[in-house]
């Protein structure tokens, strides 16, 4: 770890119409982490913003504080308040962001920085319900409706409401690793990671009443990442059919049972990378890769880099 420890300061933007819960996340995933962010919020003028329910917030802010920020988070706001340019005021705030700066958005504030040009010729995302609105007004953005979060470099984009806690705790595992971000996790009673690339929406989340459900199958699942898992052991586990088993697992988890298990597989392998000295084989076969070959194909697949490489930047990213 750092012998000196740095406060990186993040800096949110409130605008008109914003939704209050996604307003407090960073200042509550981030106020979690040990003392290794400051949160202050401000607005394009330092006056009290309307919000999206039936009352208004006062900030300590105004748009100055912008240009000291290491990141900026851009909390959502309600669809009717998206303009189709922007106010003259949020563009003059966003001009003082440093060039060095993390931009973040959560939710529909991913229009705020495409109008802004921050997302042209980029990788992004936002709620599904608005994507086609997105596209028409922004075809230069490579906008995927179908994650939770996007990182393209020093910019990332979120989706919808709770997506923005799973940014949020990303950038808190990216600076400062896998313990403190679940530590954080913990004591705000979220799910420690949920991958980017996870479906962002899923058609029945719940099953139907007097359904049995797959829960107790994957925490089974994951005590046994070691081990061989076919659809049929799964299956099994949870007395259900094959094909009942493969429905309802889609159904509450947005994907197939073999994508999750190997989902389930790289997430292990790179906490194993962060955190022990473990070799990629060693990793591979601790997780259930056959090899460590498998483990680099997957891996590469899931985050584009091999191993090793995601190795020596995280721990030098983290130290």
């Amino acid at each position: 770890m750092r012998g000196e420890q740095r406060v990186e300061r993040v800096v949110v933007l409130a605008l008109d119409g914003v939704y209050p819960f996604e307003l407090g996340i960073p200042s509550r995933i981030f106020g979690a982490a040990d003392g290794r962010y400051e949160v202050l919020t401000c607005s394009v003028d330092g006056r009290p913003v309307r919000s999206c329910a039936d009352f208004t917030i006062g900030v300590e802010h105004g748009p100055e504080i912008l240009a000291t920020a290491d990141t900026v988070v851009v909390a959502s706001m309600t669809p009717s308040r998206i303009p189709a340019e922007l106010p003259p005021e949020v563009s003059d705030a966003l001009a003082r962001i440093r060039p060095d700066a993390r931009i973040v958005s959560i939710c529909t504030a991913a229009f705020v920085l495409a109008a802004a040009g921050l997302l042209d010729g980029r990788k992004a995302t936002t709620h599904w319900q608005v994507t086609d609105a997105f596209r028409r007004r922004y075809p230069h953005v490579h906008l995927d409706p179908d994650v939770l979060f996007v990182a393209d470099g020093r910019i990332l984009t979120s989706a919808g409401a709770a997506s923005g806690v799973d940014v949020c705790l990303h950038i808190v595992r990216t600076d400062h690793g896998s313990e403190l971000a679940n530590s954080v996790a913990r004591r705000c009673v979220v799910p420690p990671f949920r991958d980017g690339g996870q479906a962002q929406y899923i058609e029945q989340p719940v099953p139907e009443n007097g359904a049995a459900g797959t829960a107790a199958t994957r925490a089974w699942a994951l005590e046994r990442l070691d081990e061989p898992l076919t659809l049929t052991d799964l299956a099994a586990h949870a007395r259900m059919s094959l094909r009942t088993f493969a429905r309802r697992f889609n159904d509450e988890v947005g994907m197939s049972p073999g994508r999750w298990i190997v989902q389930q597989r790289v997430a292990r392998a790179r906490h194993l990378l962060e955190s022990s000295d473990l070799s990629v084989d060693q990793i591979a076969g601790h997780v259930g890769f056959a090899t460590g070959a498998s483990l680099r194909q997957h891996l590469h697949a899931a985050i584009g880099v091999s191993p090793q490489t995601y190795r020596r930047t995280f721990r030098t990213a983290v130290r």
